[in-house]
């Protein structure tokens, strides 16, 4: 009886052994003729009979893992967009031993291999860990766009009115072509001017900080990424672009581009100038958006250069030089309302504003690698800005709602009607002339040493940075005040005419040193210690013209530097007029001491950063400003826990869990027992009692990647409460509409947000595919406001939930690409002291975006969308706009080399710009000026010459997509990831 016993425990144990072995094929990938690695190139395992066993896609390094269980005969079949299709036979005839397979080389061809039926496009989105990979080929972008347009159709990406690049949540800071760094500190530059015609696919993901890198140390200064890279076989040769435009009420959009490629150095040169806003293209990407950017009149001229240079061993340099040129011409009007306690206040701007803006900016990263031990990091930079401005504003406040009583409530006519029934409070008339002239330098200094292999290492680093600014400006502000009457019986009125000259001195440096110490396999004590130090002087001197008389300055008109029209107007020399108790001397020196402690623990499937941050510092600040006198010390302590988890459930599947505690002290400014009263209608105080406030933030990220159906998918969960919030109580003056604010803690500022990002084919052929980009978000936000100014204060909270949806359909074949979309921004804003102000607004917008290519060089882009707006208590704002833009582009020479389009911008005249913000102590809604609807004439002429006839045919004809890349719109794309042979059609040959 025992020995049956025994033997079927044997036969269990010798079955569940054999289920748990597994038989790992590994290799690599690279190109046949470049002999570069191939990333996110599909790999599928395949029965004899073409069913699908399993599949992943290859790494940054061009390499693949692959699990099977059982012994048998399979095929091993490589897939890439602008390749053939690469079979290889694998024998596994023991599961418990791994096979690997080695370097496998795909070679670019546009021949298939006989016996394949191929009728599938590649998909749009793959990912590998923590990084999204999109194909450029499968996102159309009209003809002679950059990639502004490309990013812009990328799901879970957004790019907003003022260049801000957002993707799945997080904010773009930097931008990487082919993983070189690329105008670091500057992302409109690359977006604006890199042709979409040169990228192969775009990757996204979080960078570390160079300090993190190289110790692995977690310093909570990661960088979300954009990496564009080139098409395969351009890294030799020349090309450029020339981009020639000119439109109706006289818009221009020039841009030059060049660059040249090897394999040691790349140079590139940008140049461009407009009067357009940037605008881009039409045709889609907008999905339904109000405005698109179009704040104001503004003319950009730019010129740039960038370089990389890599040895290939020891030494990496890249730096850039840019130049900047802008003018604007922004008109705006603003209405708010203010939650000021039980009573209303509401307000109307309008204001005129034009600046002139020049800039020089000029960075450089050298690395050096002396040897497979050491690393050495420098990085310089040099700023230099010259800015001009002039503005003119007209505003007024009303104890009412004035579009009750007048459309207009600015003229002169409405104004005169709400005073003579006690509606006005107040208005004013203001103009200001303004300069200010920049000089900064910065360096970085990182040196590294690995101390052996197990993960022990030192490093040195010190930074650098001092800068140099000098402004002018001279306002003049006439006020009136309807509710207080001056001693025979009228309204008050004031006037604060000033000068202020202001030079502004700041420098800091910081030394660091880290060291990691291997505590046993795969763990490690990280130990870090910097000191900063930073200086800044400010000493305003102000020259008070107010008491000369109300009509001293009239007639006069602001215009750039025009203060001396000013000046000269006075019987004394201006430096006679200096008040004493206006200007502001203010000297500030702050000591920080970081220390850092952190356990670093690193396994296959997991990585675990958990540590503490501990932040003495001490501050010393001298103030002479209106009589007081201040020479002050404080000493704090800051104390930061951090915690970062990520689990790998696969290549292409990883959650994310990140938590970082953050405390921050008032500004010493906000610390003082001072009343500013030198604005009669924003005065404000000091309080020395505040506390210092902590912040908890806490966010989950999840992503997966399903290969059989081109799914990806990412979602991610945020919330964040402060302890001790530093916010402002309000006191608000019936009377004159003055407000007096004083810093506060506060307590019950909290938000969470959750996000979904989900891109799918629907067929397996990929002809069909799905998006959508879903976000929610709850805050919480308290603020302390009163009525009068002996009022006690009221606690008001503001609850808001917004909701944004943008869901796509599309259809694409290598000639016609059409998608339906729509979109849905929905906010419900709560407010405690005042339920008249709740709000309940909609923007929705749904239309089509259709491309369309013909074999002859024509194509056609166009989108049309109706825009809507819903719930706005001034009802000219619930509007309907219906929207549509085209593109017709024809190209000429060989390979296209010669594009002439048509575009036209808001064909029917409908394009509005208005929106709307929500705080805890205010509403406001404003509108800008701007030329939205025009027609403009492009002539674009590209020059390719790289070193091979492959590379060169894959540049001609890129506006012609065929559904799995460029260069081919007679012949259909290799199979995507996600299509399985044996789903129909004989099986494919494959040669040993």
């Amino acid at each position: 009886m025992t020995r049956k016993i025994l033997f079927v425990l044997l036969l269990v144990v010798s079955a569940l052994t054999a289920s748990a072995q597994e038989c790992r094929l590994t290799g690599s990938v690279i190109d046949k003729d470049t002999k570069e690695k191939m990333e996110q190139t599909t790999v599928q395992l395949l029965r004899k009979d073409s069913s699908y066993v399993a599949g992943t896609v290859t790494d940054d390094r061009g390499e693949f893992a692959l699990k099977v269980d059982r012994k048998g005969a399979y095929i091993l079949k490589i897939s890439s967009v602008g390749y053939d299709n690469t079979y290889r036979n694998v024998h596994v005839t023991d599961p418990a031993k791994d096979i690997r397979l080695g370097e496998i080389t795909a070679k670019a061809s546009a021949i298939m291999l006989k016996g394949t039926t191929v009728t599938a496009n590649a998909a749009k989105v793959t990912l590998s860990k923590d990084t999204f990979v999109y194909n450029a080929a499968a996102f159309r972008t009209p003809e002679g766009s950059t990639i502004e347009e490309l990013v812009k159709r990328l799901p879970g990406a957004q790019v907003g009115d003022d260049g801000k690049i957002t993707i799945n949540g997080k904010e773009v800071k930097k931008i990487k072509v082919d993983g070189k760094e690329f105008m670091v500190g500057d992302t409109k530059t690359a977006m604006k001017n890199l042709p979409t015609s040169i990228v192969n696919k775009v990757k996204a993901y979080d960078e570390k900080s160079d300090l993190a890198k190289v110790t692995g140390i977690d310093d909570g200064n990661e960088q979300t990424v954009l990496d564009f890279g080139i098409k395969r076989g351009m890294n030799k040769g020349v090309f450029a672009n020339a981009d020639l435009s000119y439109g109706t009420h006289d818009r221009y959009a020039e841009r030059l581009m060049g660059a040249y490629f090897d394999s040691k150095l790349r140079m590139m040169g940008f140049g461009s100038f407009n009067n357009t806003g940037d605008m881009g293209f039409p045709g889609g990407g907008g999905r339904g958006s109000f405005g698109m950017g179009r704040n104001g009149l503004n003319t950009s001229n730019m010129a740039a250069t960038h370089f990389n240079y890599e040895d290939g061993k020891t030494l990496s340099l890249n730096g850039s030089v840019r130049w900047n040129h802008r003018n604007s011409d922004v008109r705006s009007e603003s209405a708010s309302e203010n939650f000021v306690g039980s009573t209303n206040s509401f307000s109307n701007s309008l204001n005129q504003s034009n600046t002139q803006n020049d800039s020089w900016n000029a960075q450089m990263r050298l690395e050096w690698r002396p040897d497979t031990l050491t690393n050495i990091l420098f990085r310089p930079s040099f700023g230099l800005t010259k800015s001009d401005g002039k503005s003119t504003s007209a505003s007024a406040q009303y104890n009412d709602d004035p579009y009750n009583y007048s459309d207009s409530p600015l003229s002169d006519a409405a104004i005169s009607q709400m005073a003579e029934q006690g509606k006005m409070v107040n208005t004013s008339r203001t103009g200001q002339i303004s300069h200010s002239e920049a000089k900064n330098i910065g360096a970085m200094l990182q040196l590294n040493r690995k101390l052996g292999s197990r993960g022990r290492n030192v490093t040195l680093r010190g930074d650098f940075s001092y800068s140099d600014t000098d402004s002018k400006a001279l306002s003049t502000n006439n006020v009136r005040l309807y509710q207080q009457k001056d001693r025979f019986g009228n309204d008050s009125t004031y006037q604060t005419n000033r000068f202020n000259v202001t030079p502004t001195k700041q420098y800091s440096y910081a030394v660091q040193t880290t060291y990691s110490e291997p505590l046993w396999r795969a763990a490690f004590l990280q130990l870090s210690y910097q000191f900063k130090y930073a200086y800044s002087k400010s000493d305003r001197a102000t020259y008070d013209f107010s008491n000369l008389g109300d009509d001293f300055f009239s007639g006069l008109a602001p215009h750039y530097r025009g203060w001396d029209d000013y000046l000269n107007r006075l019987d004394r020399p201006y430096e006679e007029y200096e008040d004493r108790a206006l200007s502001r001397y203010s000297e500030y020196h702050n000591y920080t001491h970081d220390i850092d402690i952190m356990l670093r623990v690193i396994r296959e499937k997991y990585q675990l950063n958990v540590g503490v941050k501990v932040q003495p510092q001490m501050s010393k600040f001298k103030q002479d400003y209106q009589g007081v006198f201040t020479d002050t010390t404080r000493t704090v302590t800051n104390v930061t826990p951090t915690l970062d988890f990520r689990y790998r459930f696969s290549n292409v599947s990883q959650l994310r869990v990140n938590y970082r505690g953050t405390t921050s002290q008032p500004s010493m400014t906000d610390l003082l027992d001072i009343t500013d009263d030198s604005d009669p209608l924003n005065v404000t105080k000091g309080n020395p009692g505040l506390k210092p406030s902590f912040t908890n933030s806490l966010r989950a990220e999840y992503n997966n990647y399903i290969e059989k159906h081109q799914m990806a998918i990412m979602t991610s969960l945020n919330y964040q409460n402060t302890r001790n919030s530093i916010g402002y109580r309000v006191s608000y003056d019936e009377q004159t509409g003055g407000r007096t604010t004083r810093p506060e803690n506060i307590n019950g500022n909290w938000n969470a947000s959750g996000m979904l990002v989900f891109n799918m084919a629907i067929d397996t052929a990929g002809y069909w595919n799905i998006n959508t980009f879903t976000n929610l978000d709850y805050q919480n936000r308290v603020g302390y406001v009163s009525v009068g100014r002996n009022a006690d204060s009221q606690r008001n909270i503001t609850r808001s939930t917004s909701v944004g949806e943008q869901l796509g359909v599309g259809y694409r074949n290598s000639w016609l690409e059409v998608e339906l979309n729509g979109s849905l921004d929905y906010m419900h804003a709560r407010n405690n002291l005042q339920t008249q102000s709740n709000l309940d607004t909609w923007q929705f917008a749904y239309g089509t975006t259709i491309n369309i290519t013909a074999p002859w060089g024509t194509s056609l882009s166009t989108d049309i969308r109706e825009n809507s707006r819903r719930g706005y208590a001034d009802k000219s704002m619930n509007t309907n706009e219906l929207i549509w833009n085209a593109q017709l582009s024809q190209g000429f020479l060989k390979g296209n080399a010669l594009t002439v389009s048509l575009q036209l911008y808001d064909i029917l005249h409908n394009q509005t710009n208005f929106s709307r913000t929500v705080s805890a102590m205010s509403r406001s809604d404003i509108q800008y000026n701007s030329i939205n609807s025009y027609a403009m004439l492009h002539v674009i002429y590209r020059l390719n010459l790289f070193g091979g006839k492959q590379a060169r045919s894959s540049m001609r004809g890129h506006g012609q997509r065929g559904p799995g890349g460029p260069g081919r719109p007679d012949r259909m794309g290799p199979p995507p990831s996600g299509m399985r042979p044996g789903m129909g059609g004989r099986p494919p040959h494959f040669i040993q």
